[in-house]
């Protein structure tokens, strides 16, 4: 042809695709035509209607050709050429349908257009008989709340209707008619409706024939399947119905739910008067019980029906006593529920007949695998009604007569579907009361022609059922109601269990489909659904119903269908096992297989050696591409014959018996058919360098990979894993195994088929390639499947195969042989399924091949050449890979056929492959005895060290081996170093030694990687010259005596555990933390299992060469806490027990210094069951020495402790202020001299004995001191403390333990930089092991950790602002508790807390306390100056830098600062004034709990005199007060207005002075709160000064009262305890101060309030 000659000259311009060639339908002698008028423009894809077509073009432009009446301009309703349709200029279109005379195009924004023929409404536009111009049509989903445009993956046109598939994959429809899938009965319908029926499913495809429409729909993943609901969402009835009988019950899901049919009234009225009527009697494939199929609408009572006039209703196929129909209670299809008597059944079927009354198959809620292609009607052959009825008769009389009336109704329910036995006998005519008189059949000569189709299907189906889940085929078999072998006469319920009864070996072999392969990849896990018109059975249900909503065809589940097209009366399903499944009308053999029409979906007889791999369905014929045996696709055509050929036809039936093939080879490489009414449309493709033909080659030997797979996996690996005894289980497991993965496979091979289908319709552009885009999906793929297939090679599994598979083999050996292309006669049968196994990874070199082929089509230079070039190395290096890897399971397989038994059994693993072994090589052990045998193996995993008869297997991952070097002696010698053993191998040549260094080298790699399996495709694969020494391995100890048997996965280093690991003994005992050189040392938790308690005890904390040592926390399983220092695995240093929980029998607790796990040196003892704290000195964990003890009941004990116990002298107070200071001999037990003082001063000297509270005998004097002795002469109050623990002794081991982390051995000594060294340390470390966990850093944290790394550095003279960088610094470090001054800051809060809240609560221990903070600060500003010598000393000035601004002598001088207010100007250093703000905030609530304690009663005093002082107004009290009239305010300026003063006025002079002095309460350090009263002095000459407008000197005496004013309105309640804390902890330096003063002056104030007496 002309156009061939033309392919050559344009071969580089036009690319010669996309070619479309059109012919008449029905002329199969023919050869199609270039379409008339057409240019050059690639076509991607065309649409036929019935005179007219679409064409869409490669650049997005859409074109019309044929007759169209709709156009509005005349020349253009029959044009010569095909016109731009202008309207989508513009838009970029990527997909076009037409109907029969209309047509769709949707755009790459996913709009949909529509135009043609608009009648019956379906352009979705509304009162418009055409419409010219696409118009575009608005889809909104309602669901969603902003109405948003649904976007359109695809079109489909039938005669009346549109379907649109939305981009979530929904279906649209618009138009009239039952096959919109709508539920409504308004026709047209205009807008665009959503298919509610699939909503929520995934839908793949949408086609319509003229009159009906199918979808392609995903599975639901098996775990998605939703729980079955127990009634019909539709029509409330149940779905399951249980009947229990004696010996078993009956269990029938039959429900058909009776929406979903539409009828006509004729059909209905029709249906009362016949016998049998053409549409009640259609027959369902699903294996459905025979059932209520339609209830006569004037059907007054149940029992007016006779047994003349039967329908094919259950209820009346039962003889119609009144009794049986009782009897049978209509339960037939167990959708209708019992009713308990007659009338009620007559309201039911009165009901039913209500709604018109169809049968559906199974409820579409539960997507149940269904029998393949179980039975159809015969049509056309027709027996008189009488025989049918008389043998449904016969055939339930005979039932009741086996087995009792009700229990026929039961089977008929249930187990046996009485339809099947139907279809036997009954017939279904196509057309509404055709009778072919023709057949001159016979009941039992249908019979049997019957029940040969029955079975031939059945087999059939069978045969082509596809592989779907063995499971899923057993379980199924469990489910499906029976079939009755051959014909039902009597039926025991023995029988019937019998043949219930599943096979109990079941056996996985399901696809594993892998969700990423899924959303790459068209699924093959589709389900058809079907709905419309379907009276020529094109719906595929078995019947010829209409239905008015989506319904499953059944027999198609598990056929992988991937496309599906429709005809004007028929429907074509195409597999991704290239087969076509056609069902419908066959009047012109349109089907493709035997001339009968049928109900049920059959597979197409195309051509019987290759795949057909698309299809084309037109008015009344099918096209079918077909691969071929040189790729170039045939075109075989089934269908009407033009009258000129089909007049020798008989029967005067014009249309093919068997598909034809039509001659088009000249044309090129057919890509698309279409088909019309009365025209066929062909996309061709020229191959141009031998493109074409490569894409084509591929795709066919996909097709037919996949075929060949599919079938090795039904008729070879199904049986196999079916049969008895397979060996040991683990045999079986790696069977299986070896199964599911070739399944996995031979599902992606599948899917990549039905892809490769897609890619040829389309552009075909090469980087779209799948295997080029994902190749990693199949490189893993085929690597998992030789991974399992080598696994089982090395276990042997081929020859125990053999054994038990003989019979099956020997059967099958033809099939063996033709399935794995072996041509040599005598081959082993082992051999023969060895080389089955291993067939798939041959497809490697061919997708390499065929990718090279396609590079050889690009410019060298081009990035396609480069990309197919790197894909083929890929391929190609992978298919060597497994070859490697199949020859090492050989050459291991062949070593374990030689090793010795006993050991094989222990050494032989599925992934275990020899690398290397000492018995052709010599290696031997140095220093080995004379006569000893060592042999060593080396596997991929371990190398195993074998001798007479023991064995040691030393694992690769924990094993180093290096080169010994010649000076050591050992002459070609390797060290091998494992974690228990070093030994020394020889070899006997320099080249061998080199051979297994390099084997072990690279087998040890190998094991770390964990990839042995992965080819070296990839950049990622450059082989390392020598495993790492520092590695992660699992390993478990055998020898070490400490270690046995313990288990340790961590970091390694030469052999030994070094780094993060966790080790775990076989009793329950776990390490998980740091190591280093094999020992647990660094941070690290550790748990021991405690039997007896059942509880374990648990440390967390630091360790040292594997042992417990620096700080902890350890929970003992006895509910005890130790949270401190470690050493040696004992208590040592600081540490904090916690005894008992408040309700166990002795809660108590202990902070203090320990020494080897005893109590030892300064300690709280907190009991709380006695309610008594002991704080004192220790040894050998009792007390001893000095000590303090208080009591819950205010007594308090200082002095001597032996042993636990009071013992020597001590004083004793009681809360009354009784004191007793003398001897004692235990705990509160006085014994000796002492002096008992009463609170009134009368005191007794003596001789006492006894317990204190209970009695005390004493000998002694009484005196009472003469009421004229002045109070000075007695000493008042006994100074408490000097029997104490003086507070520099205090908490030693702390401050200890902070100068050890600086670096030094004893208090002070030490080189400041190693101090700030170790800092650093400290802090790196914790920062590292927190960065874990970052949750425990809060972001300050770590800002504040960042900021401390810098080490503030000091050079020249020492000024302000170093003292004031060291202060900083200092905060910062008291923040973090990883610095070790925070830690000891915290420590010390900690400790001090402990020792003053609860029971320590008690006035008498204010002054240790007071104490105790004063020798803090003392001891941490030594730490301070250790860290920063060059610190001045406590109490030197620095210089400031600055002068100092000329000193008014007045209370408002305006300091910035308290410090200037020194001697001379400066500042002072003073451990408070650097170091108390940090630390006194943290101890305040104690401390100045004490305070309040302690001042309580004079607090009581103060507080009654200020409450009642303040009752009165201002003036009047201020007049009280004496101050002088000329301080009195006149006016006050309150939010800006000036107001006078009133005789009323209360709360409102020195109203600034007073909020000023009330925050002195919410100060903590003496030096904030000294400056918040000199403040408050400041507001008051503000505020005199303001009122006097002139300037003034205060005098005390003028002063003073208003001072009194002040503190008397700020109502401070605990002014003495503040009084006292600035006294006790102020600066000495400040007392003589500007501030001493003012504290003088408010501390007077104080006083003069508890003594003020209101006249």
């Amino acid at each position: 042809m002309d156009s061939k000659k033309r392919s050559s000259t344009e071969a580089e311009g036009s690319k010669e695709r996309g070619l479309v060639h059109i012919w008449k339908a029905g002329s199969c002698s023919v050869t199609p035509e270039r379409l008339p008028g057409w240019g050059g423009k690639t076509v991607l894809q065309a649409a036929l209607g019935v005179k007219h077509g679409v064409l869409l073009t490669e650049d997005g432009a859409v074109y019309s050709f044929g007759t169209l009446p709709w156009r509005s301009e005349p020349a253009e309703i029959c044009p010569s050429t095909p016109i731009l349709e202008n309207a989508l200029v513009g838009q970029y279109v990527v997909t076009v349908a037409a109907g029969s005379f209309h047509s769709g195009a949707v755009t790459e924004s996913g709009v949909a257009y529509m135009w043609g023929e608009n009648s019956a409404g379906q352009c979705a536009v509304a009162n418009q008989q055409y419409v010219p111009e696409p118009n575009p049509v608005s889809i909104s989903d309602s669901e969603t709340s902003p109405l948003l445009a649904v976007r359109i993956l695809q079109l489909a046109c039938g005669e009346e209707h549109t379907l649109a598939l939305s981009i979530s994959r929904e279906i649209w429809s618009w138009g009239t008619g039952c096959q919109l899938g709508l539920i409504t009965t308004t026709f047209p319908v205009t807008k665009p409706q959503k298919v509610e029926h699939l909503a929520g499913r995934v839908v793949l495809q949408v086609a319509c024939g003229a009159f009906h429409s199918l979808a392609l729909v995903q599975c639901l993943p098996s775990q998605d399947l939703k729980p079955v609901p127990e009634r019909c969402n539709q029509c409330s009835q149940l779905l399951i119905t249980m009947t229990d009988k004696e010996d078993h019950v009956i269990i029938s899901d039959s429900h058909c739910c009776p929406l979903g049919v539409t009828l006509s009234e004729s059909q209905a009225e029709n249906q009362a008067n016949t016998a049998i009527s053409p549409s009640t009697e259609t027959l369902d494939s699903q294996g459905e019980v025979f059932e209520n199929t339609l209830v006569e609408n004037d059907l007054p009572v149940a029992t007016k029906l006779n047994a003349a006039n039967v329908q094919t209703t259950s209820s009346d196929a039962i003889p119609s006593q009144r009794d049986d129909v009782k009897a049978a209670k209509m339960s037939s299809a167990g959708n209708i529920p019992c009713y308990p008597d007659t009338q009620a059944v007559n309201e039911y079927v009165q009901k039913l007949s209500d709604h018109s009354i169809r049968e559906n198959s199974e409820n579409d809620e539960k997507p149940k695998p269904s029998q393949p292609l179980m039975e159809e009607a015969i049509p056309n052959l027709h027996s008189p009604p009488t025989t049918s009825t008389s043998a449904l008769n016969s055939l339930v009389v005979s039932c009741a007569s086996a087995v009792g009336v009700r229990v026929a109704a039961t089977y008929e329910a249930g187990a046996l579907s009485l339809k099947k036995v139907m279809n036997f006998y009954s017939t279904a005519p196509c057309e509404t009361g055709a009778q072919a008189g023709s057949t001159s059949i016979g009941p039992e000569g249908l019979k049997d022609s019957r029940e040969e189709q029955v079975k031939q299907e059945s087999m059939q189906g069978k045969k082509s059922s596809s592989l779907v889940d063995i499971r899923e085929e057993e379980s199924e078999g469990g489910s499906r109601r029976l079939s009755l072998p051959g014909l039902l006469s009597q039926v025991s319920p023995r029988l019937l269990r019998k043949a219930a009864r599943v096979k109990t070996r079941t056996v996985v072999l399901t696809p594993t489909y892998s969700g990423e392969a899924d959303a790459l990849l068209p699924s093959l896990r589709t389900e058809v659904w079907t709905w419309g018109k379907g009276k020529e059975g094109q719906l595929g249900h078995g019947d010829v119903l209409p239905r008015l909503q989506p319904l499953c065809v059944k027999c198609l589940d598990g056929k992988e269908v991937i496309h599906l097209e429709a005809g004007g009366c028929h429907s074509l399903a195409l597999t991704a096992k290239s087969q076509v499944y056609s069902w419908g009308s066959n009047s012109f053999g349109q089907l493709g297989h035997s001339d009968v029409p049928t109900t049920v979906p059959r597979l197409a007889k195309v051509n019987s050696e290759n795949g057909v791999w698309s299809v084309a369905a037109g008015q009344d014929y099918s096209l079918f591409l077909v691969d071929t045996e040189d790729f170039q696709p045939g075109l075989y055509y089934s269908g009407r014959q033009s009258p000129a050929e089909g007049d020798n036809l008989p029967e005067n039936h014009s249309g093919t018996k068997t598909p034809v093939l039509l001659s088009c080879t000249k044309l090129g490489y057919i890509s698309r058919v279409t088909a019309g009414k009365d025209s066929c449309l062909v996309l061709v493709d020229k191959n141009i360098m031998g493109y074409i033909a490569s894409l084509h080659e591929l795709a066919t030997t996909e097709r037919r990979f996949y075929s060949k797979l599919s079938d090795i996996k039904s008729q070879i690996l199904r049986p196999l894993l079916s049969l008895e005894n397979l060996g040991t289980a683990s045999t079986v497991q790696l069977l299986q195994e070896v199964a599911s993965r070739f399944s996995k496979l031979c599902y992606l091979i599948g899917q990549h088929g039905a892809s490769l289908n897609s890619f040829l319709h389309g552009i075909k552009e090469t980087r779209s390639l799948v295997i080029l885009k994902h190749a990693s999906l199949f490189l893993d793929s085929f690597t998992e499947y030789c991974t399992s297939i080598t696994n089982f090679l090395v276990m042997g599994g081929f020859q125990l195969l053999a054994k038990p598979a003989i019979d099956f083999l020997n059967k099958n050996q033809e099939l063996l042989q033709d399935l794995s292309e072996v041509t040599e006669e005598n081959t082993q049968l082992v051999e023969i399924l060895n080389t089955l196994f291993f067939l798939p990874t041959r497809r490697l070199h061919n997708y390499a091949k065929v990718l090279l082929k396609l590079a050889t089509c690009f410019e060298v230079t081009s990035p396609e050449y480069q990309k197919l070039q790197d894909s083929s190395s890929c391929y190609e290096s992978l298919a060597l890979h497994l070859g490697r890897k199949r020859k090492e399971a050989e050459y291991t397989l062949g070593f374990w056929k030689t090793f010795p038994g006993k050991m094989t059994d222990s050494l032989r693993k599925p992934e275990r492959r020899l690398l290397c072994e000492s018995s052709n090589r010599a290696l031997s052990l140095q220093h080995a005895g004379r006569f000893s045998v060592n042999w060593f193996i080396l596997f991929n995993d371990a190398l195993v060290h074998a001798q007479f008869s023991t064995h040691h297997v030393f694992p690769l991952a924990t094993l180093w081996a290096e080169p010994l070097s010649e000076e050591a002696g050992a002459v070609n010698g390797l060290k091998i170093t494992t974690p228990e053993e070093q030994f020394t191998l020889i070899s006997s040549t320099p080249q061998e030694k080199t051979k297994w260094l390099r084997a072990i080298s690279q087998a040890v790699d190998q094991a770390l990687r964990g990839m042995s399996d992965l080819p070296p495709y990839g950049s990622g694969s450059i082989q390392r010259q020598e495993p790492p020494i520092s590695r992660s391995a699992k390993y478990t100890f055998y020898k070490d005596p400490r270690l046995k048997d313990a288990t340790y996965d961590g970091r390694w280093f030469s052999g030994k555990p070094h780094g993060r690991g966790v080790l775990k003994w076989p009793d329950g005992k776990m390490y998980s933390g740091m190591f280093r050189n094999g020992l647990e040392d660094g941070y690290g938790e550790y748990r021991i299992p405690n039997k007896a308690l059942n509880k374990e005890d648990h440390y967390v904390g630091h360790w040292k060469e594997g042992k417990m040592c620096g700080q902890g926390v350890y929970s003992y399983a006895s509910g005890e806490v130790f949270e401190g220092c470690f050493q040696d695995n004992m208590r040592h240093g600081h540490g904090l027990l916690r005894s008992g929980k408040l309700t166990s029998s002795s809660p108590s607790m202990f902070i203090g210094q320990w020494v080897m796990d005893k109590k030892a040196g300064y300690g709280v003892f907190d009991d709380i069951t006695r309610g008594e704290k002991y704080m004192g000195m220790w040894q050998d964990d009792v007390c001893q020495g000095n000590g303090v003890v208080v009591t819950q009941f205010g007594l308090y004990y200082e002095g001597n402790f032996h042993l636990n116990k009071m013992m020597g002298n001590g004083v004793l107070l009681s809360e009354d202020d009784t004191i007793y200071e003398g001897e004692f001999s235990d705990d509160w037990t006085l014994s000796g001299k002492g002096t008992l003082t009463m609170p009134n001063g009368d005191y007794i000297e003596g001789c006492f004995s006894g317990e204190w509270g209970s009695g005390i005998k004493i000998t002694g004097t009484y005196f009472k001191p003469s009421l004229y002795e002045s109070d000075k002469d007695r000493p008042k109050v006994l100074k408490l403390g000097n029997l104490a623990v003086p507070a520099d002794e205090k908490w030693k081991a702390v401050f200890d333990e902070c100068w050890h982390q600086l670096g030094c051995e004893n208090t002070g000594q030490g080189e400041v930089c190693k101090a700030w060294d170790s800092i650093a340390v400290a802090l790196t470390a914790s920062r590292r092991q927190h960065r874990d966990s970052p949750e425990i850093l809060s972001r300050s944290q770590t800002q504040t950790l960042e900021s401390l790394e810098f080490i503030p550095q000091h050079v020249g003279a020492f000024s302000v602002e170093k003292y004031d960088d060291i202060r900083k610094y200092l905060i910062k470090a008291c923040d973090t508790p990883l610095h070790p001054l925070g830690r000891l800051v915290e420590t010390l809060v900690a400790v001090y807390r402990m020792t003053y809240v609860g029971v320590g609560a008690n006035r008498r221990l204010l002054q240790e306390a007071v104490k105790e903070i004063k020798s803090y600060l003392k001891r941490i500003f030594q730490l301070v100056r250790f860290l920063f010598p060059e610190l001045p000393e406590e109490g030197s000035t620095i210089p400031l830098s600055a002068p100092l601004p000329t000193e008014r002598k007045s209370f408002c001088t305006g300091k910035p600062d308290s410090r200037s207010e020194s001697p001379e100007p400066g500042y002072v250093v003073t451990s408070s004034g650097l170091v108390l703000p940090v630390l006194l905030p943290r101890l305040y609530p104690p401390l100045f709990m004490l305070y309040a304690l302690d001042n309580d009663r004079e607090e009581d005093i103060y507080w009654e005199c200020v409450l009642r002082l303040n009752k009165q107004p201002d003036i009047a009290l201020l007049g009280f007060l004496g101050v002088q009239r000329k301080f009195w305010p006149v006016t006050l300026s309150i939010l800006g207005d000036s107001k006078k003063v009133l005789p009323t006025t209360k709360d409102a002079c020195f109203a600034s002075a007073v909020e000023c002095l009330q925050q002195i309460s919410t100060t903590f350090t003496p030096s904030d709160k000294l400056k918040v009263i000199q403040q408050t002095f400041e507001e008051i000459s503000q505020s005199v000064l303001a009122s006097l407008q002139e300037d003034f000197l205060w005098s005390m005496d003028d002063l003073f009262p208003v001072f009194l004013y002040v503190v008397l309105r700020a109502r401070i309640r605990n002014l003495g305890s503040e009084v006292h804390l600035i006294e006790d902890l102020m600066d000495p330096y400040l007392q003589h101060g500007e501030q001493g003063i003012m504290f003088t002056t408010l501390k007077a104030c104080y006083y003069q309030i508890q003594r003020e007496k209101l006249n």
